[in-house]
């Protein structure tokens, strides 16, 4: 039987094939996108480098000896690559599981394809099972735990946790996100949020979900 790991792999694999020659790809974060760095070592020769979207993504990249970029430096990208938390069959997710939703939304917005890496055990039909991740500055964090709840959600401050930008995390539970574009927006117009983990208005273009009976592809 397959573990997690093996279809975590078996979907990284698979996504090599979608990056161009002689281009910067977008980097996540995370375990699926660790193995994504591994398989992007064995064609190291055939890019140009990367645009890591957290710390430690960098420093795997680097530790492979892959050139990271800053995103300010590498304009647009032609492809970011990335797992996701939750994702529907619409291409909607719930990302930042790993604390670095900020720069993950960051260098996908400045991506023409956003190439997500699943397991089966990630695909829902409605989100909101994973608690939802918030950046928030921290003089923020008590107002913005009150917007949340009167929305229906509750809040937990994620403990001893800092963004790779200095900012916390409200982990919101209890939701059942049957409108994730409108939330994404209304929660991301409250002051003091950085960004929410809902990747809506810029889905995924592409699916490569891993499944024991191999790596099924969906588009949005």
């Amino acid at each position: 039987m397959l573990s997690q790991d093996d279809l975590k792999r078996a979907v990284a694999k698979a996504a090599v094939e979608y990056v161009p020659i002689d281009c910067i790809v977008g980097v996540g974060t995370g375990s699926t996108a660790n193995f994504f760095i591994d398989e992007l070592a064995r064609i190291k020769h055939k890019i140009r480098g990367a645009v890591a979207s957290s710390e430690a993504s960098a420093k795997r990249l680097q530790g492979h000896g892959i050139e990271v970029l800053s995103l300010n430096d590498a304009g647009d990208l032609p492809v970011y690559v990335d797992g996701a938390d939750e994702i529907t069959r619409h291409l909607h997710m719930v990302k930042g599981g790993g604390g670095a939703l900020t720069r993950e939304k960051i260098v996908a917005a400045a991506s023409k394809k956003f190439i997500c890496l699943c397991d089966a055990s990630k695909l829902v039909d409605v989100l909101g099972k994973f608690p939802l991740p918030i950046e928030v500055i921290p003089m923020a964090r008590s107002y913005i735990a009150r917007e949340v709840v009167r929305l229906g959600g509750q809040p937990k401050l994620r403990e001893g946790f800092t963004t790779d930008n200095g900012n916390i995390i409200l982990d919101v539970h209890n939701l059942s996100i049957m409108n994730p574009v409108e939330l994404e927006a209304a929660l991301n117009q409250l002051a003091g949020v950085v960004t929410n983990g809902l990747f809506a208005r810029r889905g995924a273009d592409v699916l490569l979900l891993g499944t024991p009976d191999g790596v099924k592809t969906m588009t949005a």
